[in-house]
């Protein structure tokens, strides 16, 4: 049976504007069968589905689409269609859905894979708003990094730091490299509940990503020092991966030479996977994939505010 694997690769929240034409969204994907081989160079069928609320809410926004894999197993599709601008971005949570198939006719999906639509382009939102008036905003310098995701009062949101903390780590020490952390770190959202419940079963340290980011206290950049810093959560990486533009652009220009934009390259996540596996985040393609607990991957801290 072939799977959809990185399926939070895949929402590239990017608003494209056409003349008298609704906004769309981006979308990418990397299809990989059941021995992680890419599909490569293939037409797949595709069920794109926009649930309000809750990953099984209601369905406000339906399309099939027949598109084809790239040589490297990339599917790339823009998503809207008629019903897709009516969407009220601002009342609610959304969630996107796919079903894919991948055996002719491909009408029969058996591939199912749901996210959380953390960010929503700002052309779409505005469709619903006449503005938004929050204080803070994606690329902004702010709070000891740079922000790469506001909520929809633009008051509370994500800062990256403005480093990477480690260019090569281990998730978790040796000791627990095949052992389930107890409770779970299991969250796709709450990168902070993972880093504290990793650190609670490792103790602390600075030899592994999250007990790294645990302790980090940021240099002054002009922003503020602050202590709260974790491993980010897949889902958080995604978030940064959807406004990666704005945020190399403040790395890139903030005028210290001290300051590190984001490589492409494999980031750890603290989400896990299994006993002995963890998700990581790579910044080529924006897809999230699994490995070993002691590979060493680059770790870049995020605080909340």
């Amino acid at each position: 049976m072939k799977k959809l694997f990185a399926f939070f690769a895949a929402v590239l929240l990017t608003a494209s504007v056409f003349a008298q034409s609704p906004e769309k969204m981006s979308y990418q994907a990397v299809i990989r069968n059941s021995s992680d081989v890419l599909v490569t160079s293939t037409q797949i069928g595709m069920e794109i589905n926009i649930r309000q609320g809750s990953p099984t809410g209601t369905v406000v926004y339906t399309e099939t689409q027949t598109p084809t894999t790239n040589a490297n197993g990339l599917v790339s599709i823009e998503i809207g269609g008629a019903g897709f601008s009516a969407i009220n971005w601002g009342s609610d949570i959304y969630y996107i859905e796919t079903k894919t198939a991948v055996v002719p006719p491909l009408t029969t999906y058996t591939i199912t894979g749901v996210s959380q639509l953390l960010s929503v382009p700002y052309a779409l939102h505005a469709k619903t708003a006449e503005s938004i008036t929050g204080a803070h905003y994606v690329g902004e310098l702010y709070g000891g990094g740079v922000v790469f995701w506001v909520d929809q009062t633009g008051n509370h949101g994500l800062i990256c730091s403005m480093i990477d903390n480690s260019t090569g780590l281990i998730w978790t020490t040796a000791a627990y490299q095949s052992t389930t952390v107890p409770g779970g770190a299991l969250s796709d959202w709450d990168g902070q509940a993972n880093t504290t419940a990793i650190v609670a079963q490792a103790g602390a340290g600075t030899t592994y990503a999250a007990g790294l980011c645990d302790v980090y206290t940021n240099v002054d950049y002009g922003t503020g020092v602050y202590s709260d810093w974790y491993l980010p959560s897949r889902g958080e990486l995604n978030d940064l991966w959807n406004n990666i533009k704005a945020v190399q652009k403040a790395l890139d220009s903030d005028g210290n030479p001290a300051t590190t934009a984001i490589e492409k390259t494999y980031y750890w996540s603290s989400s896990e996977y299994s006993d002995d596996g963890a998700w990581y985040f790579t910044f080529f393609y924006g897809s999230t994939y699994y490995s070993s607990k002691g590979g060493a991957n680059y770790v870049r801290a995020v605080r909340a505010f």
